[in-house]
């Protein structure tokens, strides 16, 4: 059985959620009773391969939101997630995929370094970011939605922003190794990290934000938009692709200007319909087949009984990885999301 770790992401967004599934002693309160509030299991989930494999999942609602990590309230944040971990692994589940902020507040705030919540001794081998499959399609997103546009790869210039980041950097790794990108724009706020990122991969130039933007065909866009930035449409290139692979996604409704295309990036579909009513409640456009691909990699890994903490540590998906678990995506009808 495969697990899913995930949140909401805003106090409304999960007050609303709560309302339509029926936690009516969620639905009207504010952020300090979601603070105290224990996971749950809300979602019992059945997935078919195009192999006829058939298996079976839970969806673990932590009941973090956004707003703690905003409000200085981390050591809720933290136990949000030691605690969705904990019940994942009393439920019996064999590979649990830690979506969205789980394993970023995870890794930031060095949590594998808790090994025990109450009386669960916590089994990291069966946890898994799901960064790799992310990255893979991240990357797939990128290769064929600039085939659509008519964008060569070999002449174009394109800008990774959060280059530093786990995602990022294994999206900056395949560029390099598999494909013929003219120019790669590594952008991110810590230097030294960037710094070293440009040494391991040996290319690759240092720009701020406003400096690489208008010379990029492609932007990648994997970390947080700090407050008060805008994307001026205007003074991109025409045609510029956009990849928004953060979370939430919303740089659709930010930049909105003529020949300039954004893709929810890290999404893949299924080939078959998912039985589950998770993503119905966050706006994904055909429910039963898009998804996370942090979701899928726990999907895949059960599919390939391959139970292993197979996405783990910051900064250390390799293309070899990506690749492996891009030939079980494929293998079991996976794709991804390419429609703007």
């Amino acid at each position: 059985m495969f697990g899913l770790i995930g949140h909401l992401t805003s106090l409304e967004h999960a007050q609303s959620v709560a309302h339509k599934l029926g936690y009516q002693e969620y639905a009207d309160q504010g952020l300090d009773f979601w603070c105290s509030a224990p996971p749950l299991i809300v979602d019992n989930i059945k997935v078919s391969s195009i192999t006829g494999q058939e298996i079976e999942g839970l969806y673990v609602e932590s009941c973090f939101l956004p707003e703690m990590l905003a409000n200085r309230r981390i050591k809720a944040a933290m136990r949000k997630i030691l605690n969705a971990m904990a019940h994942a692994q009393k439920h019996g589940i064999n590979i649990t995929a830690l979506g969205g902020f789980s394993s970023i507040v995870f890794e930031n705030f060095n949590l594998n370094q808790i090994k025990q919540v109450r009386n669960v001794q916590l089994k990291f081998e069966q946890f898994t970011t799901g960064n790799s499959h992310t990255a893979y399609i991240i990357c797939r997103q990128l290769e064929q939605a600039s085939q659509k546009l008519g964008i060569e790869l070999s002449k174009a210039t394109v800008a990774v922003c959060g280059a530093t980041g786990d995602i990022g950097s294994a999206v900056c790794r395949w560029l390099n190794a598999r494909t013929d990108v003219a120019d790669l724009l590594l952008v991110a706020r810590n230097q030294e990290r960037l710094q070293s990122l440009q040494d391991s991969l040996g290319r690759g130039k240092i720009m701020g934000m406003e400096e690489a933007l208008p010379l990029c065909d492609i932007v990648v866009w994997v970390a947080s938009m700090p407050k008060g930035v805008e994307i001026d449409g205007a003074s991109l290139k025409k045609p510029c692709l956009l990849i928004d692979g953060g979370y939430p996604k919303n740089m659709n409704t930010k930049i909105k200007h003529p020949g300039i295309y954004v893709l929810n990036g890290g999404i893949c579909e299924h080939s078959l319909d998912i039985d589950w009513k998770i993503m119905n409640i966050v706006n994904m456009d055909v429910p039963a087949r898009q998804l996370f691909a942090c979701f899928a990699e726990s999907m895949l890994l059960e599919f390939e009984k391959l139970y292993t903490n197979f996405s783990w540590g910051r900064n250390q998906i390799t293309v070899e990885k990506m690749e492996q678990i891009g030939e079980a995506s494929v293998k079991h009808g996976f794709r991804p999301l390419l429609s703007f």
